[in-house]
């Protein structure tokens, strides 16, 4: 029988008998299974963390005969989401055999390659450095997680004993060793000295738990887990207030965010030193309370313990000295004040590099923290994607409540600096690095679009995220703006853009637009000035009220969203692109069209006014100037449509064939094209442009610019 799901007060019970049923027989689907719910609570194991395994019988497709054969999470994946291509296969007595050939833990590295000649299924991922910790265990089913509960134990100075006394003796112990062949030999080894434990902690990494059956290993990784849980929150708080009690209170919440922004995209400058790098904040209530703590300054130099945490936060956070009561306005004086502190980081971390490195270590890295932390107000991370940056978070908090757990019951112990190198610079951890995709050309770039919600702005915001860029997503139609959100959550994934209703008009909203881009992903680098109206009115017919409409709109909108982005820009230092969706009709004159031509007109005069001025801080102005883009457009959903006809004297359904076949080329503009074209601003290949016009419609001899 189950136990049931109230047992458990510290980790989630997630097991469904008769889901678990219909599976009966199939030991990977089971292990599938099973890796899923232990994915699904973070209390278990971070992101991409940890590995899960089964052995089964399975028929050799060359002899016939049945083998053994164990399913084990591959190199890379996340156990939440892992499917049966996210597993590496192998025999089991191939695997066994490498013993004869191991040379000893100076040589443990090429053990690796061997993996590749235990493979049975061809098709299944490559076997990552773990994979002899699961095959020399005997057991059919195996975890192996990072929960923070348990790490807290075995990051304790007196972790061994204090694992002894806590489980009776039922609970190995490895002290640390970096993961790989030998360490798997001194798990067995633990396991010979030890029979009947149930687990094995390792020393400041992780736990072993394992079962001869997926539900026997699940319950009993659950029950060890929730031990160590249940033992830590009888103990936090009990000798002496958490990290030493508080030192100062957090910032009220509105105030937190109001600091975050304005201060996100100079940090993002100076992290981008080397590439352009993507951040990521948080005020997590676990954060606040260490980062205002009395001890964070002597626990935030020793850095992280568990190898994923300190692979994606690096060595140690920077703590900056700043006051969150400072005044951040006068950018100059605060890039003065944290330049010193970033080249001290930068230095700190080159000497740690030069202290620990091997004579065959790869080629130091980039020097910048990507952890940042911001007393009284939160955590910055900054990384090459978005994802990365948020895991980079989460796993610092990981790392957070490790320490909280640690010292409630011991004293925190961080790896050794040299164990630590020998990790981060690890010959297999670099190859890894080497095959991962090459960089798209917008990676590390933050769009903002204005519009973007429907149209011209959503091709645009489409073409720039399958480019690799990040963008904020806008409209002054919610309702619309919440619909392409979740378009592009379905089609790009939650980290690729974030959302704020912008009414160009607004002073407030364009102030609100640039404090999410800055909050979410750090800054921005190319605005997009595309949202619009029309009005086609004679002279007699046009109001004051179009008047002023189209004028706010077009040229104000267009101006006060260009100043506030360009703010931005030089908060950051690394330059930037402004693309001005103007039109033909600021080059062309026709019936009927005053108000919103002469807007237009003005439109493009303003983008060479700022392309001059812009220019010595490399921010780079251009213009695409398309003509008749009807394709879902907001534009001619209004009453456009209606008076560009009568303009031409012809029907509304005659307009696509009529503006196509005033063209050179005889093309119906779409959407895509204007992407394309500002792509082609923004994509590298035009890099030292400015001030130019792009006509993408179809060929229009009067549009001509010269």
């Amino acid at each position: 029988m189950s136990t049931a799901v109230s047992e458990f007060k510290h980790v989630s019970y997630l097991w469904d008998d008769a889901t678990a049923a219909s599976m009966a027989g199939d030991e990977v689907a089971l292990l599938i299974y099973r890796s899923n719910l232990l994915g699904a609570d973070l209390r278990l194991t971070n992101y991409g963390g940890g590995n899960t395994s089964c052995k089964a019988m399975a028929k050799d497709p060359l002899t016939g005969q049945e083998k053994e054969i164990m399913w084990v999470k591959g190199s890379g994946g996340d156990l939440g989401s892992i499917k049966k291509n996210g597993l590496a296969a192998l025999y089991m007595d191939r695997l066994l055999s490498l013993k004869n050939v191991y040379r000893g833990i100076k040589h443990e590295d090429e053990m690796v390659e061997l993996f590749n000649h235990c493979i049975y299924d061809l098709a299944s991922k490559a076997p990552s450095i773990d994979t002899p910790l699961h095959g020399f265990l005997p057991f059919k089913h195996i975890d192996h997680l990072h929960p923070d509960a348990a790490i807290a134990i075995a990051a304790a100075k007196d972790g061994k004993q204090i694992t002894q006394q806590l489980f009776s003796g039922t609970i190995g112990w490895v002290e640390w060793q970096k993961p790989g062949f030998d360490l798997g030999l001194q798990l067995k080894q633990c396991l010979d000295e030890n029979p009947g434990i149930r687990g094995i902690m390792l020393g400041s990494h992780g736990l072993f738990t394992w079962g001869n059956t997926a539900y026997e290993s699940y319950i009993n990784t659950l029950e060890i887990i929730e031990r160590c849980a249940q033992y830590l929150q009888e103990n936090i708080g009990k000798k002496a207030p958490v990290f030493g009690g508080q030192k100062l209170e957090a910032l009220p919440k509105e105030t937190r965010i109001k600091q975050a922004a304005a201060l996100a995209p100079i940090l993002r400058g100076f992290c981008s030193s080397q590439t352009k790098m993507i951040g990521h904040f948080t005020d997590d209530h676990s954060v606040l309370e260490y980062i205002n703590s009395n001890h964070l300054d002597r626990l935030a130099p020793l850095g992280t313990s568990c190898p994923d945490h300190f692979l994606r936060t690096k060595i140690s956070p920077l703590v900056l000295d700043i006051q969150a009561s400072d005044n951040l306005k006068d950018v100059a004086a605060v890039k003065a004040k944290l330049a010193p502190q970033f080249e001290a980081y930068r230095q700190m971390y080159t000497n740690y590099y030069n202290t620990c490195k091997h004579p065959n270590s790869p080629a130091i890295r980039d020097t910048n923290p990507v952890v940042i932390i911001f007393k009284g107000v939160g955590m910055f991370t900054f990384a090459k994607d978005k994802q990365t940056a948020r895991v980079a978070a989460e796993f610092y908090i990981n790392a957070i409540n490790v320490m909280k757990g640690a010292e409630a019951i011991s004293e925190y112990k961080s790896l050794p600096r040299q164990e630590a190198f020998n990790i981060e610079y690890w010959l297999l951890e670099e190859a890894k690095l080497q095959r991962m995709p090459k960089p798209k050309a917008l990676s590390g770039r933050i769009a903002l679009v204005t519009g973007s919600a429907g149209g011209i702005g959503k091709a645009i915001a489409k073409k720039f995220v399958e480019e690799g860029a990040y963008v904020i997503l806008n409209d002054m139609n919610a309702e619309r703006l919440a619909s392409t959100g979740e378009e592009f959550k379905a089609q790009y994934g939650k980290d690729a853009y974030a959302t704020a209703v912008l009414d160009v008009t607004s002073e407030a909203q364009i102030l609100a637009a640039m404090n999410e881009a800055a909050l979410a992903f750090g800054g921005v680098d190319i605005i997009v000035n595309n949202a619009g109206l029309s009005i086609s009115k004679t002279i007699q017919d046009h109001t004051e009220k179009d008047w002023d409409l189209l004028y706010d709109v077009l040229v104000k909108g267009q101006f006060f969203v260009t100043q506030a982005a360009v703010a931005v820009m030089r908060k950051q230092g690394i330059g930037g692109d402004v693309i001005n969706i103007v039109s033909k009709n600021s080059l062309v004159s026709g019936p009927n069209n005053a108000g919103y031509g002469s807007a237009k007109a003005a439109q493009l005069h303003l983008s060479r006014l700022n392309a001059a001025e812009l220019g010595a801080d490399k921010i780079r102005v251009n213009v695409i100037n398309p003509d008749a883009v009807i394709s879902d457009s907001n534009i001619w959903a209004g009453g456009w449509a209606e008076g560009r006809a009568k303009a031409y004297g012809i029907t509304v359904a005659e307009l696509p064939a009529y503006y196509a076949k005033r063209t050179l080329l005889n093309e119906i503009i779409l959407p895509a094209d204007i992407a394309n074209a500002c792509f082609a601003f923004v994509g590298g290949l035009l890099s030292k442009s400015t001030g130019n016009v792009l006509n993408v419609d179809g060929g229009v001899a009067m549009g001509f610019v010269r």
